[in-house]
């Protein structure tokens, strides 16, 4: 249950983080680049601190070196592709605002390309629930 938790929240960041990218432009890049570092920290952050919030009888219990590394590679994919999808997303969405405004009837193909960007951090999201269903 604290793992589905941990999950949502961290896509919330990601919901966050791609809200706050569209805002921007693609000149303050360092800006953005370093927002999405500290979400993929956050996310990190808070699948390691998993196991202490499940309780110190049940944590001692069930709680190996190996389902540590688990959560540390969920949480490694989910920020990786929320950093990824962010940067696509800024480069694929100032490139089809630039589009837009010359061309207006091109907005279904910018907003298929974008779809495809926003894509990457669905499939890292994915992958991590692959990740701790197996644990």
């Amino acid at each position: 249950m604290n793992s589905l938790l941990v999950v949502v929240l961290s896509a919330g960041a990601l919901i966050f983080s791609g809200i706050f990218i569209r805002g921007r432009r693609v000149a303050k890049g360092r800006r953005i680049i370093k927002f999405c570092t500290g979400v993929c920290l956050l996310s990190l952050l808070m699948m390691a601190a998993l196991p202490f919030m499940v309780g110190p009888s049940l944590a001692q219990e069930q709680v190996a070196a190996a389902s540590g590394l688990g959560y540390l590679s969920a949480s490694i994919s989910t920020g990786l592709a929320c950093l990824g999808a962010g940067i696509a997303v800024a480069v694929v969405g100032a490139a089809a605002l630039g589009v837009i405004g010359e061309k207006p009837e091109a907005l279904g193909m910018t907003l298929i390309y974008l779809g495809l960007a926003e894509g990457i951090a669905i499939y890292g999201v994915i992958i991590s629930l692959l990740i701790l269903a197996r644990l």
